[in-house]
């Protein structure tokens, strides 16, 4: 901080300065503009750099600071829908580097966590699906695109959040193609300081002795049964959710009723699969899992 700023207002402050400048700014010139102290202005000159914000070009003994290309600043919640988009436009036309730098630039702009996973990240995913299953992309595409958004994921997720001890949540996927939102849904749980664990896809661990092997696992991450427990389970299939909740319920007549079951995919009318709650809508999942947890305490 910095005579009273916050580093998101000297963040702001930089790039408006050095965005007016085709040939960059001295250390010294954004110091004397901006009325901060060079020490402090070179501090933040060097983590904004590192972050990807601003770029610094060495021209013999003078370093010149810039903006990198692309940086934009956004208003949030307005541009929510406007930043989905640009980021589904860039899958299709564009290269990874101006996709990270949208995401830099939403992480700057004060873009929430859980906002970016549910209007963002997980439309382009089922989009990627879609062109997949209308035979407009093959599978090393699809693959490709899954990459990068599997890297957004990993940015949005970077900045460090205190767990809560007593809030936990233990995430998989029944199939290969699911694995992505389950993905997606521990980066919303983390922001919201949930204590994550991620198994991603288990597609593989379909046996008859999962139970015994997932009691095991629980015994590991859960050793108190301290606060709850939500395991969440996404499938593109109803067979994948039926498998993965016969194997869990019966393990909550052991463990007990802190032990909640979420299945995430579509269930016919007519399934009788068991659970805590069932749906389709990860605004759902987290809104249900934070409902229960304040219940409980």
């Amino acid at each position: 901080m910095a005579r009273g700023y916050q580093v998101n207002e000297i963040r702001e402050k930089i790039i408006d300065l050095l965005s007016e400048s085709k040939t960059g700014l001295s250390g010294t010139e954004v110091s004397e503009q901006l009325g901060i102290n060079r020490l402090t202005i070179t501090k933040y000159l060097n983590i904004f750099a590192a972050e990807g914000s601003i770029t610094q070009k060495n021209i013999g003994n003078i370093t010149l600071w810039l903006t990198e290309e692309g940086i934009e600043k956004y208003s949030f919640p307005d541009d929510y829908y406007k930043i989905q988009k640009k980021f589904s436009e860039l899958l299709n036309t564009g290269t990874q580097n101006q996709i990270n730098s949208l995401i830099q630039n939403c992480i700057h702009s004060g873009a929430i966590t859980t906002k970016m996973i549910s209007e963002v990240i997980y439309p382009s995913i089922k989009s990627v699906q879609k062109q997949y299953d209308d035979g407009k992309i093959g599978n090393s595409e699809r693959k490709y695109l899954y990459n990068i958004i599997s890297s957004c994921i990993q940015s949005l997720r970077a900045s460090t959040i205190d767990n809560d001890p007593k809030k936990n949540v233990l995430i998989l996927s029944a199939d290969a193609n699911s694995s992505l939102f389950a993905e997606a849904a521990s980066a919303s749980y983390r922001y919201e300081k949930w204590t994550v664990s991620y198994l991603g896809d288990m597609s593989s661990s379909i046996d008859v002795i999962f139970d015994l092997d997932l009691q095991k696992f629980l015994g590991r991450i859960w050793k108190q049964k301290n606060g709850i427990m939500i395991i969440v389970v996404f499938s593109e299939s109803e067979e994948g959710l039926n498998f993965f909740s016969e194997s869990i319920i019966s393990l909550k007549t052991k463990i007990g009723k802190n032990l909640k079951l979420i299945l995430c995919g579509k269930v016919g009318k007519k399934t009788r699969i068991k659970a805590d709650l069932i749906t389709e809508d990860i605004d759902a999942v987290l809104q249900w899992s934070e409902t229960v947890f304040e219940s409980k305490n």
